[in-house]
This record gives structure tokens, C-alpha cells and sequence, in this order.
């Protein structure tokens, strides 16, 4: 028993599990969110991205803590959403006190906020997967990025004010967390683990990948925004969103290269 909560106790040390989103996809949600942003925005947190994906792995250890056993359990607590939501206040007031090379850098580090609670990996509950299962959804999310539409999830939540991003912030962890029995039920069969490359865009998994990455990157513009608008930051020369709906006989659609910058301001 002793032994069981030690190691208990050193998982949950980390700042967050150590099979989060692999950098490559946390790069290209920092970079598709920011095409939601308005274009001063946008251009700001483009010329800090080195130091913002930096930030992003120094994410406070006891709210990294704290997420990490209210994923594992399923739910946001309350008092972890308010410890996120103060975390989410501290940058809007250092934008307001003029300090924006700092506020920048720390509001784009609140990335991780709905990156993690959007990820269904991380909600699968105590008992986790088998070994390689985390793996290979990874890399099939990685290689089939391209072929990816993002999508708004909820165009409002472009609009939120910061005090709701908590109640925000639970909606995205229950709507990721029943994705993440079928990421189990998908990659692993018959006792072994399927490679990522016998499964294509037919299989649930990458229904999937593809809602949990356009609800990251809708989180991510949301959560941005919230304190950017707090803060009293350009909202001006935001893009307008486009609805597509299906057609019969559509040509083909040119997919996103998730992988490039956004295109420079004019």
C-alpha cells in the first residue's frame, strides 16, 4: 500500500502526464489558433512564438498538478477552475499595467488550459491505456494533420468575457472525456496494439483526432481572447468566420498546411 501511494504521489508531481500533446501538435494548435485572432494580435504572439511554446512547458507546476488528477477523475473541480481562472486574471492585469512583452508570452502559455482539457487522451481515467496505444493515436493525429479540417466548435466562444471561462473550460473537459474510450476500443485489438498506418480517415479515431484538435484550437482563440478582451487589447480586423456546407460534385478543397505561420499582415 505504502509503495502504491508513493507512486501515486510521483505521478502526480509532474507539472502534467507525460503523454500530453507531443510538441509538433502543440506547435500547430499555437499557430492555427492564431489565425482566429485579430490581425494586431495575431502578429504579436507570432513574433513571440519561440518564448511562448517555452512558457507553455513552464506552466505552473500546482495547477499542472491540479489538472492532472481532475483529468484523470473526469472533471474540472471548482477550485481547480478558479485557481485557472485567477491564473487567467494575473495576465490580463499585467497587459493592463503595460508589462506586454511578459502579459504576451504568459497569456499565450495558457495555451495548455484547453489544449489539455480538450485532449481525450488525458481523460481516460485511472487505469490509462496499454502501453503503445498513446502512441500510435499520436502519430496518427500527426500524419493526418494535413488532411484535417479545423473547425469552430462554438463561434460564440470567440466572444466569452474572461468570468466565464471557467464554466468554459469544464464544457470542453465533458465533451472530450466520452471520446476516450473510443481511442482504446480502435487501437487496441485482440490484446495487441494497432499501428497507426492500418487506419484512415473511415475509422472513429480520426473523428476523434479531428474534433479534439478543432476544440483545442477553439479553446485555445477563446481562452486568448477572453483575456485579451479583458485587458482592453485591438480587437479590430478579426476574420470573419466562413460557413461551409456540403455540396454534390464539390471540387476539391486545398487542405490547411498546419505546419506554416499564418499569412502576414498586408
Amino acid at each position: 500500500m505504502t509503495r502504491a501511494l508513493l507512486l501515486t504521489a510521483l505521478v502526480l508531481a509532474g507539472a502534467a502526464p507525460a503523454w500530453a500533446w507531443p510538441q509538433d501538435l502543440m506547435q500547430a494548435l499555437n499557430r492555427d489558433a492564431r489565425r482566429l485572432l485579430p490581425k494586431s494580435l495575431s502578429r504579436l504572439l507570432a513574433e513571440r512564438e519561440t518564448d511562448v511554446l517555452a512558457e507553455i512547458q513552464r506552466f505552473p507546476p500546482r495547477l499542472g498538478q491540479a489538472m492532472a488528477r481532475d483529468l484523470q477523475a473526469g472533471a474540472l473541480s471548482r477550485d481547480t477552475a478558479a485557481a485557472l481562472d485567477a491564473e487567467a486574471s494575473r495576465v490580463a492585469d499585467l497587459l493592463r499595467e503595460q508589462r506586454v512583452g511578459e502579459g504576451l508570452v504568459r497569456m499565450g502559455g495558457l495555451l495548455r488550459i484547453p489544449a489539455d482539457l480538450a485532449d481525450p487522451v488525458l481523460s481516460a481515467g485511472s487505469e490509462g491505456y496499454p502501453a503503445g496505444v498513446v502512441r500510435e493515436y499520436y502519430a496518427f493525429l500527426s500524419s493526418n494533420l494535413p488532411k484535417i479540417p479545423v473547425v469552430l466548435e462554438d463561434v460564440d466562444a470567440l466572444k466569452l468575457p474572461r468570468r466565464e471561462l471557467p464554466a468554459y473550460w469544464t464544457g470542453i473537459l465533458e465533451r472530450s472525456r466520452p471520446q476516450s474510450p473510443v481511442i482504446l476500443a480502435e487501437l487496441f485489438r485482440d490484446g495487441r496494439v494497432v499501428d497507426h498506418r492500418r487506419i484512415d480517415y473511415r475509422s472513429p479515431v480520426y473523428g476523434v483526432a479531428s474534433l479534439s484538435y478543432s476544440r483545442a484550437v477553439t479553446g485555445i482563440a477563446a481562452t486568448w481572447l477572453a483575456v485579451w478582451r479583458e485587458a482592453h487589447g485591438d480587437l479590430t480586423r478579426a476574420p470573419k468566420q466562413r460557413v461551409v456546407s456540403p455540396k454534390d460534385a464539390a471540387p476539391p478543397v486545398t487542405l490547411p498546411d498546419h505546419s506554416a505561420p499564418p499569412p502576414e499582415e498586408p
